[in-house]
């Protein structure tokens, strides 16, 4: 699962990265001025806002993907991953991002599955601002603590007492519900 940084509505006049991106080229490699004094004069005062505008988104997914990493700890699968546009001083700016982040249960284990949906729902809500995709990120994991507490429950009870089952079984409706109405909000379906 990843875990994405919001992504507003792109800058206008800003070229999305292309080939040369890919490879790892920019446009200060194709010859163009290293200084960056030098290609501020040649910008105009629109171009320049733009600039601006970029370096802070870039500062802001930085930010916004470096918190899910943290928080994810071991279950993040490698560092951040960025998408980038080209500004108009030639430079690659990070307009969005994601982690990728291990969200599969613990086979026989729902006690190590509970910790694990709990610190996957911390790192999707990590930063100050949770994108819809974050957001639907820590409620699959509310929805996998859940769980995880169900069968720990019935564990505990070797399945025998009805009154607890039928506990376990109103907090799997009601971690559902909590699911539903999270999706109906973001406009998602989880189940479906």
């Amino acid at each position: 699962m990843q875990v994405h940084s919001t992504s507003p509505a792109f800058l206008p006049h800003v070229q999305v990265a292309g080939a040369d991106a890919a490879a790892g080229r920019d446009a200060e490699s194709e010859g163009k001025p290293k200084s960056g004094t030098e290609n501020r004069l040649q910008l105009d005062q629109a171009q320049l806002r733009q600039v601006e505008q970029l370096r802070q988104r870039d500062r802001e997914v930085r930010a916004h993907e470096m918190a899910h990493l943290a928080a994810a700890g071991s279950y993040a699968l490698g560092g951040p991953t960025f998408e980038y546009q080209v500004g108009p001083d030639g430079r690659r700016y990070a307009i969005g991002g994601h982690v990728n982040i291990d969200t599969s249960p613990v086979p026989g284990d729902p006690e190590a599955t509970l910790r694990k949906a709990e610190t996957i729902r911390r790192a999707a809500l990590a930063p100050g601002d949770p994108s819809p995709q974050d957001r639907s990120v820590a409620a699959a994991a509310a929805a996998m603590a859940m769980k995880a507490q169900i069968e720990i429950q019935q564990r505990q009870d070797g399945g025998n007492n009805p009154l607890r089952r039928n506990v376990g079984q109103e907090a799997g409706i009601s971690a559902y519900g909590y699911v539903r109405v999270a999706e109906a909000s973001l406009g998602l379906d989880l189940y479906g």
